[in-house]
């Protein structure tokens, strides 16, 4: 069955480093929606067993980490996607604008799943005139229920 959450099925937390985030919290994974503040770092931080990602959906934002002894640093901007691995790693907002992204958290077990991905999608071709016939009535007769997610 489709599930639906909003802000207020999300645990909300304004760290002491000023990045607020909203932990959607499931069992296999995690989607966290952060909201770091201009001029601001995350505390430095590694992870041994998490896989994180992080996509930018608003502003920019750079990325440090550690990699042979040395400090890297890359300036992450809207759209873009980073796999931090094992590596020790923080975020630092140093614009003068708020910074958003998303952070997915998962506990990765190392076999290849790309066939499922690319394949696990079922089309109901025979039967979308049928679906669609059906939604229509519906909408028609004011029986879909509709609700906005705030």
């Amino acid at each position: 069955m489709l599930e639906m959450y909003d802000l207020n099925d999300a645990f909300h937390i304004i760290k002491e480093s000023k990045t607020e985030v909203y932990y959607y919290l499931f069992e296999e994974y995690e989607i966290h929606l952060n909201k770091i503040l201009p001029h601001t770092i995350q505390k430095w931080h590694y992870h041994s067993k998490i896989e994180e990602v992080i996509l930018v959906i608003k502003g920019k934002i750079k990325c440090l980490w550690f990699e042979n002894e040395h400090m890297h640093c890359q300036t992450i901007y809207e759209k873009q996607l980073v796999l931090v691995k094992q590596s020790i790693h923080t975020l630092k907002n140093d614009s003068d604008e708020d910074c958003e992204f998303i952070v997915f958290r998962l506990v990765l077990d190392g076999k290849n799943k790309r066939n499922i991905m690319e394949n696990d999608k079922i089309i109901i071709e025979h039967d979308n005139e049928i679906f669609n016939s059906a939604l229509f009535d519906a909408d028609k007769a004011g029986k879909i229920n509709s609700s906005k997610i705030d």
